[in-house]
């Protein structure tokens, strides 16, 4: 496949529940007054010599608006992709995980060792997420030989795609950032991805948010639970 396709995955702005440590799961949550800004910092980013192809997002609010902001930057519709959402955490959703460890202290037991077949109630195995999301990602790249694809999606789904390009396991505990509006860059030759750059967030920098009612602030942070 020649030089292959060059793939831009972006996480979403940050929300008020990346901020409360809430998991958000495939519940729509829009961005707060940080995320917004974030979005809009990523947007000029990607308007800068890019040559950008096609836009892809998760119809998740929050990933969609994040994806809105590129699209009016960078003059392409955006394309929504259900395969590109959060994983879904049935019961988990909507709570902290103080919360559910409460009420279901073996079920968070069972997720945070990443136990690959682990399903909460209602929700999706990490197993069958990781499936969903490569093969998304391998099918999206496959319709683009040779250009570059925006994919804006969530915080599971860019650690999902990450240990597919380093072929590292799902059980593997993880030891890289997945920060907000960060900017990820992985190449697809036809078979499979390659990390080329990871956790760019140079964007935010240097520029200040005022705080807000809602504790808007300037930065990058790597909250996950997207």
């Amino acid at each position: 496949m020649g030089h292959g396709t060059r793939l831009l995955a972006i996480r979403h702005g940050e929300t008020a529940w990346n901020v409360d440590a809430r998991i958000q799961g495939q519940l729509d949550v829009p961005l707060n007054d940080t995320g917004r800004w974030q979005a809009e910092r990523v947007a000029d980013a990607l308007a800068d010599g890019e040559d950008i192809a096609v836009i892809y997002a998760s119809d998740l609010v929050r990933a969609a608006a994040t994806a809105e902001a590129i699209s009016q930057r960078v003059g392409l519709p955006v394309i929504h992709d259900t395969g590109l959402r959060e994983r879904q955490f049935g019961l988990f959703q909507g709570r902290t995980v103080a919360e559910v460890e409460a009420i279901h202290p073996e079920l968070v037991k069972r997720w945070k060792s990443r136990d690959p077949d682990f399903t909460p109630d209602g929700g999706e195995s990490l197993r069958a997420f990781f499936e969903r999301t490569v093969s998304t990602a391998h099918r999206l790249a496959d319709a683009h030989p040779g250009q570059t694809v925006v994919l804006v999606a969530h915080g599971g789904v860019l650690d999902c795609l990450y240990r597919a390009a380093c072929g590292m396991a799902i059980e593997a505990p993880r030891t890289w950032q997945l920060g907000n509006a960060s900017i990820n860059r992985l190449l697809y030759t036809g078979e499979r991805l390659t990390v080329i750059g990871w956790g760019d967030t140079q964007h935010l920098d240097g520029a200040a948010l005022e705080e807000s009612s809602d504790g808007g602030r300037s930065g990058g942070g790597s909250r996950s639970l997207s």
